[in-house]
């Protein structure tokens, strides 16, 4: 069996001359990818070769003449594709975050091709009967805790993705499935490019009056970059327009902005999004009924914490009430002071920031552009690891001369108190024209154990798109970006603690309504006194924030949440509106759109954080029916937190351990079980109420 694997790839890398770094072993420090020496030209033949490698290996297991067993069929499968991983893991993380045009087209290339092996394994009718065998079997086996959670994840997969299906419901999953990675592909593609493809170019400076001199400096500094040193440039990147919408006084240039953000994919132009957004439902509609489900929700949810579409939609509303009457609330204050400004004028989306800063003024003296000074990113991000060392005794040593993909992405050695290594950290957190919007955490390598007993630790990257450096000035966050880089973070240590050893189950692989709790957990730190004052220091004088503005930022942390949460929640409604459809017949994307808004009585005032045709979570990066368990893992996360506030201590180290524990475990036990052996109980969802200013003890 095994020559017979080696053989191939030894063909694979012959026809690459052994020049492919993708494909031979480089001499990286940590065995990182060499980022350095991979060309656009070796992505192609190492897809193929990979490819090949890993149809190979299941080749091997489906022909292996031994009787199956949890080793030689369930176990060995795991342990396939690690030269195709690698290729992924490089390709797709560069393709995200610093891709072109060259790049774009290989992935519509290989992305059927991806889909292809993975239908062929999933649909393999003998791999499945061998899996089948062991499963059929396993109370007998004696196998271990993970060994079994292996086994019933693996025969579950199989089941949900067709294994069982008739012939020629195979062969149209297949071609499902295909269609739906290049329309993913194809909605992603089109939102960068909408986003690239603006640009609005102000020469009058008196347009700007009201906006921070900062945002004035990195508007400027785009311009003249752009070829424009007489102007200023604006964009509907967030950090571009944000500004604009909390503190320019010019009301019709936030208007314009705001709805070039939210009407991205809605031009009618060669990047519309509609077409594809009704063509993926369709097929996942199309898809939910092949395996006996009346709606993509239901056949999605099934793996997750809440099992289906009507427990969604119960714990939605039951938070959504709450969150609009508190949002009413705020658009009545928030008139009052439009009413001063313009008598007569109705409060409008690209009002609702601009008069809460004025608000926020009023009602706590707070200005965000007095709190940036403090959110020196780098100072934020030091932070972010001291934090980590306070909680779990991590150590973050930065490494230089690493092969990076851009020269802006940093490298971190990540270690326990011992010495001993935890993984590898890549941050890459400004906005370039290759980058996708938002941030993320991923997966370079996979963390696992091979059959040597061999822990292959992690290397994981956040990316995000905060402020650039401008002339003068170092990357100043907001409050909201403080929150997202240890957001980002908290994935980042779910994937660096990992302690499986299967890959599969390893790190984030755990249920997506799970998956958020080690990020929003992360959250509430970061507003914590004793926390800010490890990480907000002036980045002029090096004082750190005084006192009474932390207080003030404390005092104000439920200032806004009916938006917030509205904002969000609409979201959620919206995505889950969308996967309980029953019909693949066509219909107008604006219009559904429309209705849900109107059904879940939406208030004018507030747009949905997420409008459909730029909803990259749902239509690209595998959110579908899942928006909601941001909400859900909120209430993981707060009462998480309320384990350590009990206690007194915030970083009480008992309480600690048992939660790294939790993190270390990822997949490899139900979800639910995990949290209860941690906090000793089922998540009380009043101190989720009670963060947001909902509801008082």
């Amino acid at each position: 069996m095994k020559k017979s694997i080696l053989f191939f790839i030894l063909l694979a890398f012959m026809a690459c001359q052994n020049s492919n770094p993708l494909l031979t072993e480089q001499q990286t420090p940590f065995g990182v990818p060499a980022f350095d020496k991979i060309k656009v030209e070796h992505y192609m033949p190492a897809f193929e070769a990979a490819i090949q490698a890993n149809q190979a290996e299941i080749d091997a297991i489906v022909n292996n003449p031994a009787a199956p067993t949890f080793e030689n069929t369930v176990e060995a499968l795991d342990r396939t594709g690690e030269l195709l991983d690698k290729v992924v893991g490089v390709f797709f993380n560069v393709l995200e975050a610093d891709g072109n045009d060259e790049m774009n087209k290989i992935a519509e290339q290989v992305t059927p091709m991806l889909s292809a092996l993975s239908d062929g394994i999933i649909l393999n009718d003998k791999l499945f009967q061998r899996v089948k065998a062991v499963y059929e079997q396993k109370d007998a086996l004696n196998l271990n805790p993970e060994q079994m959670r292996l086994l019933t994840e693996t025969y579950k997969q199989f089941e949900q993705n067709g294994a069982n299906l008739s012939e020629d419901k195979k062969k149209r999953l297949m071609e499902i499935n295909q269609e739906l990675g290049l329309l993913s592909l194809q909605f992603g593609n089109n939102v960068v490019a909408e986003t690239n493809a603006y640009q609005l170019f102000i020469t009058d400076e008196n347009e700007l009056k009201g906006l921070p001199e900062s945002a004035k400096a990195a508007a400027k500094e785009e311009a003249t970059a752009a070829g424009r040193p007489d102007a200023w440039l604006f964009t509907p990147k967030r950090t571009s327009f944000t500004p604009v919408l909390q503190y320019c006084e010019n009301r019709e240039l936030r208007k314009e902005l705001l709805m070039a953000y939210t009407t991205r994919g809605n031009h009618d132009n060669e990047f519309d999004n509609k077409d594809i957004i009704v063509k993926t439902m369709q097929l996942r509609v199309e898809k939910a009924q092949l395996f006996g489900y009346t709606n993509p929700a239901d056949y999605i949810l099934a793996d997750c914490m809440a099992h289906n579409a009507k427990t969604v939609d119960e714990f939605l509303q039951s938070v959504w009430e709450p969150s609009l009457e508190a949002a009413k609330k705020e658009a009545a204050e928030l008139q009052k002071l439009l009413d001063k400004d313009m008598p007569g004028e109705q409060l409008q989306p690209w009002d609702w920031w601009y008069y809460t800063e004025k608000l926020r003024v009023e009602k706590y003296n707070l200005n965000e552009e007095e709190l940036k000074p403090y959110f020196e990113l780098g100072n934020v991000r030091k932070g972010a690891f001291q934090l980590a060392t306070s909680l779990f005794g991590l150590q973050f040593e930065q490494l230089t001369d690493m092969p990076v993909y851009n020269p802006e992405v940093e490298v971190f050695k990540v270690t326990n108190a011992d010495g001993s290594l935890v993984g590898i950290l890549y941050t890459d957190y400004f906005p370039r024209a290759g980058k996708r919007p938002g941030a993320w955490m991923n997966n370079i390598c996979n963390q696992f154990v091979d059959a040597n007993g061999v822990d292959h630790r992690p290397v994981i990257i956040n990316v995000g798109n905060f402020n650039k450096p401008t002339q003068g000035n170092p990357s100043l966050l907001s409050m909201d970006d403080v929150e997202t880089l240890f957001h980002e973070f908290g994935h980042a240590l779910h994937g660096l603690m990992s302690k499986a050893t299967y890959k599969s189950l390893a790190g984030t692989n755990t249920p997506r309504d799970f998956v958020e709790l080690p990020s929003q957990f992360m959250e509430n730190y970061c507003y914590h006194p004793q926390i800010m004052k490890t990480y907000a220091f002036h980045y002029q004088t090096n004082e750190v924030m005084p006192d009474e503005l932390i207080e003030k930022i404390n005092r104000s942390n439920t200032f806004n949440q009916g938006f917030v949460m509205t904002e969000l929640l609409s979201a959620s409604i919206l995505d889950m509106d969308y996967h309980k459809m029953t019909t693949t017949e066509a219909f107008d994307v604006n219009a559904f759109e429309a209705q849900s808004m109107e059904q879940m009585h939406m208030i004018p005032q507030i747009i949905t954080r997420y409008r459909s045709t730029f909803y990259n979570h749902i239509f690209t990066t595998g959110y579908a029916a899942g928006y909601y368990s941001y909400t859900w893992s909120a209430v993981l996360d707060a009462d998480a937190f309320a384990a350590f506030v009990e206690t007194g201590d915030i970083l009480n180290p008992e309480v600690a351990k048992k939660y790294r524990r939790l993190l270390e475990q990822g997949g490899t036990r139900d979800a639910a079980e995990l949290y209860q052996e941690f906090r000793g109980k089922n998540p009380d969802p009043k101190h989720l109420l009670l963060r947001n200013g909902f509801i008082t003890e």
